[in-house]
């Protein structure tokens, strides 16, 4: 046993040790390096090389064929409504199904593992499709076309490594998008010059609409920003939708330069929504500072990682200071039973009496843990005690990604599903 000091009221009380980790071959399959992002990018490469094994020598126009389907997948699978749906079909079966399924299902934020396997596997193709026109030189507008579209898929998934993502995530953005959309006019003219046929062109087409649709809902709206400290506001929306709890929302203020997804928080009963924005970097700390009035909006709202909690019977819910953002929503409807653990500085001088007050309202016996007080706490400790106390089945974690791994990790090679953002964004 140990002791730990903890909630706004600074009590003492007695906490449980870890459990022991599972034995070593679970562990190594809960390795970050085999998580199921990882193995779904795999899968898709291996199913493509199986493909390559089964019908080698390959034609120049099954080579095209197999480009743009690996191209489409790694783009349609991005896409909002795709999203939602997939979220939507692993979280149809009911709590009473075996945990071990359950869990599994619960992974389905992973998915942006086919985006990356769909586009490794669809630059590679395109490659063996470059050389072989080369080789067969007849058409030089369309060499040309092939090796310009080459350099460009390069660039894009250089700028995608983590390495560089992590510290430029602005320009990876926008290398991203503008790269994304010039790759898509080579593409089509790619395959115009090729005269590939009528299955391409349908991809390409169907491509194109899932790229453009969350840009067809583009508007300027009214915002009313409330700010309760320097760290944090609370930005309110009523412009006619009222979106599901868990979802998130891109805005902008240059839609041509970045976009910041935030999760949507309706209550219950009422029309609009709220968004919590803390200060994090540059955009977030000028949009604190300035508080705007009007802000960009675009696309689907979208189903994010607390949306598996239908999965489970009783999940716990850990954040660390605007992580409350994403949990709130699902807080507010009760929809699973829950059990909060929150860290945070000073949480009402910081959030406002009102949120806290508001969270404290449907979580009476939420464990919230000022940083301020009592420093960082061992929140791997802090959910698992939660988490066998109230009897859960899944943990859930949002927080800032080292915390977040730490939690998920930590818990999940102790046997307990535990789940948070992978940043694959």
């Amino acid at each position: 046993m140990t002791t730990s000091l903890n909630r706004e009221t600074g009590e003492t009380r007695q906490t449980a040790e870890l459990p022991p980790l599972t034995s070593g071959s679970r562990r190594l399959l809960k390795h970050p390096r085999l998580m199921h992002y990882n193995r779904l990018a795999g899968l898709v490469i291996l199913a493509n090389l199986a493909f390559l094994y089964a019908g080698w020598p390959l034609s120049t126009p099954t080579l095209g064929h197999a480009a743009i389907a690996n191209l489409a997948l790694a783009v349609v699978v991005r896409q909002q409504y795709v999203i939602n749906f997939l979220f939507r079909l692993a979280t149809w079966p009911s709590p009473s199904w075996p945990l071990r399924v359950r869990w599994t299902l619960g992974k389905v934020y992973h998915f942006g593992g086919l985006h990356v396997g769909g586009a490794l596997a669809g630059a590679g193709w395109f490659l063996a499709l470059a050389v072989t026109v080369t080789v067969e030189g007849s058409n030089w507008p369309l060499i040309a076309v092939s090796w310009t579209l080459i350099a460009l898929l390069l660039v894009i998934i250089a700028t995608a490594l983590p390495p560089f993502r992590s510290r430029h995530h602005d320009h990876f953005e926008k290398i991203h998008r503008f790269g994304g959309w010039s790759g898509l006019a080579l593409f089509w003219t790619h395959t115009l010059l090729s005269g590939q046929g009528p299955v391409p062109v349908s991809v390409l087409a169907v491509v194109t609409f899932s790229v453009a649709l969350p840009w067809l809902r583009l508007r300027k709206v009214d915002v009313r920003v409330e700010r309760p400290s320097r760290h944090v506001v609370l930005a309110r929306f009523n412009h006619g939708e009222t979106p599901f709890a868990g979802s998130s929302t891109a805005i902008s203020r240059s839609p041509l330069k970045e976009w910041h997804s935030f999760a949507n928080v309706p209550s219950p009963g009422e029309s609009g929504f709220r968004l919590t924005i803390s200060r994090a970097g540059d955009w977030t700390g000028s949009f604190i500072d300035d508080m705007p009035s009007r802000v960009w909006v675009k696309g689907i709202t979208t189903a994010g990682v607390a949306n598996i909690e239908t999965l489970f019977k009783k999940v716990v819910y850990v954040a660390t200071g605007s992580g409350i953002g994403p949990c709130l929503p699902h807080l507010l409807a009760a929809e699973v039973p829950s059990r909060l653990v929150w860290a945070t500085r000073d949480p009402r001088a910081t959030y406002g009496d009102a949120l806290v007050d508001e969270i404290l309202a449907v979580q009476p016996h939420a464990l919230v843990w000022d940083t301020s007080r009592h420093g960082k706490p061992d929140m791997v400790r802090l959910a698992y005690e939660a988490y066998r106390d109230f009897g859960a089945e899944a943990v859930i974690c949002i927080s800032n990604k080292k915390l977040t791994w730490q939690v998920v990790h930590g818990l999940e090679r102790r046997g307990i599903p535990a789940y948070g953002a992978i940043w694959d964004s």
